[in-house]
């Protein structure tokens, strides 16, 4: 296992610390993405011919500007838990490095 030092800890801090505002954005896009899929279904169903409420949805939802925006709900949860485990993974490197350190002063204390 790796041994983590100060610096370490350090550059996992300013890694969290730079990607935060990335992570909050990437989460941002995904909620408008999700939520505007259900404005989509409606604007898309409001175009249809069809006659009954049901081929309305089906239409909707076999329609090539739905099917394109859930790609896009998949890229958006693709970047977001990308920087989601990026950062989860810089708070692992610190909790690491703090209870090696935290070993070490027990460590110490006994040989004293």
């Amino acid at each position: 296992m790796k041994e983590y030092s100060i610096k370490d800890a350090h550059q996992a801090v300013d890694f969290i610390l730079g990607n935060s505002k990335a992570y909050a954005q990437a989460k941002g896009d995904r909620i408008y993405l999700e939520e505007y899929r259900k404005s989509l279904k409606a604007i898309l169903m409001a175009k249809s011919d069809a006659k009954t409420a049901v081929d309305r949805e089906a239409w909707a939802y076999a329609h090539e500007e739905y099917t394109a925006h859930l790609d896009g709900i998949r890229a958006a949860v693709e970047r977001e838990e990308s920087l989601r485990w990026a950062l989860v993974a810089a708070q692992a490197r610190i909790e690491v490095l703090r209870s090696s350190e935290a070993s070490a002063r027990i460590e110490m204390r006994a040989t004293q």
